[in-house]
């Protein structure tokens, strides 16, 4: 299929209607809609789930090489329905949506990929894991024990990523909500992964070891419909501990924030306790982005300035965004990552 209309076909349930960014405000008929009485169940629930609008499995990681230059790396996995439901060949309604890229100090390198679903050229399964969208891949054993490859035309990584801790749930038992009206989600992570593999980039291979992050997360209708965007924050602190916080801006913004002690225990953040606050703005893609912040949790002495390694990691695709490495120093110091979407 022409890969225009792949690329139209995909973003239609997303981009088609304007409630939201990318639409993921809109009614969602005849979709399934989460529910705080479901319980995650694994490893069922790492596969995909037809009967929602739209999924993700989004893994980000924060790496050195050996002369301690820091890299950051992206594969994300989008699944997004045109209808409830699953099917064979060329009539299923799923469609699928890769994104690959790596990130240094000067240069940001970015791939995208469109599939359509049921002609095995796009999917998941879950056990054993096996994640892929044409010759890229996240495929393991188990979710624990994985390797991830991804190319694009100027760059790829072949990377191994082994949990050293739990999954992480987020809200009330991996029930997420997103919006003072219950808009909400499925959302769970793997946030201890640990890294080692091998980038190739124009100037060469570069071996790097570092640390990894994987959400797992879908929805029918994750936004209200006067949210326009979001800014997220995946915050691993040199104690161990980790931050997941995010703020979702409409005509009243709304957060929610998980911090994950490093044993993996986790506590739920209620919506105004995470704070997040641009300090510096930069120019990218003619567009202002905010690539420096001030992020708190004043009831758990969190206060920390969040520092892009790249200010120009924006992601070039079909929904363009913005997404890259951090670094963090204050009253905790770390790495993370950032992801802000919605900024036209």
């Amino acid at each position: 299929m022409n890969a225009r209309i792949v690329a139209a076909l995909l973003l239609l349930p997303m981009a088609a209607q304007s409630q939201g960014f990318a639409g993921l405000g809109t009614e969602a008929q005849d979709f399934a809609r989460p529910v705080p009485e479901r319980a995650l169940e694994f490893p069922a629930d790492h596969g995909p789930h037809p009967d929602y609008r739209i999924e993700w499995w989004y893994l980000t990681a924060n790496m050195t090489g050996p002369d301690g230059t820091s890299y950051g790396l992206q594969w994300t996995l989008f699944r997004s329905a045109l209808a409830p439901r699953d099917g064979e060949g060329w009539e299923t309604p799923q469609l699928w949506m890769g994104h690959a890229a790596v990130t240094t100090p000067e240069a940001h390198h970015v791939a995208e990929r469109l599939a359509r679903g049921g002609v095995g050229q796009a999917g998941v399964q879950a056990d054993p894991f096996l994640a892929w969208i044409d010759n890229w891949a996240m495929e393991g054993p188990d979710f624990d024990n994985l390797r991830l490859t991804a190319s694009g035309s100027d760059f790829a990584y072949d990377v191994e990523l082994r949990a050293a801790g739990p999954l992480v749930r987020h809200g009330q038992d991996g029930y997420s909500v997103k919006s003072a009206a219950g808009q909400a989600s499925y959302y769970y992570s793997q946030p201890f992964f640990e890294l080692s593999g091998t980038l190739t980039l124009p100037a060469g291979d570069v071996p790097v070891t570092g640390a990894a992050w994987l959400d797992r997360e879908w929805s029918s209708q994750p936004l209200a419909e006067d949210q326009q965007g979001w800014d997220w924050f995946s915050l691993s602190f040199d104690s161990g501990d980790k931050l997941m916080g995010f703020v979702l801006r409409g005509s009243t913004d709304y957060t929610s924030a998980t911090l994950i002690a490093a044993d993996g225990q986790a506590t739920a953040l209620a919506d105004g306790e995470f704070a997040a606050n641009p300090l510096e703005w930069h120019n990218v893609a003619e567009r202002q982005v905010p690539t420096t912040w001030q992020v708190s949790l004043p009831a758990e002495g969190v206060d920390v300035t969040v520092t892009a390694l790249n200010p120009d990691a924006w992601m070039q695709t079909s929904v363009p965004y913005w997404e890259g490495p951090v670094t963090v120093t204050g009253s905790h110091n770390g790495v993370g990552y950032l992801e802000m979407t919605g900024y036209d």
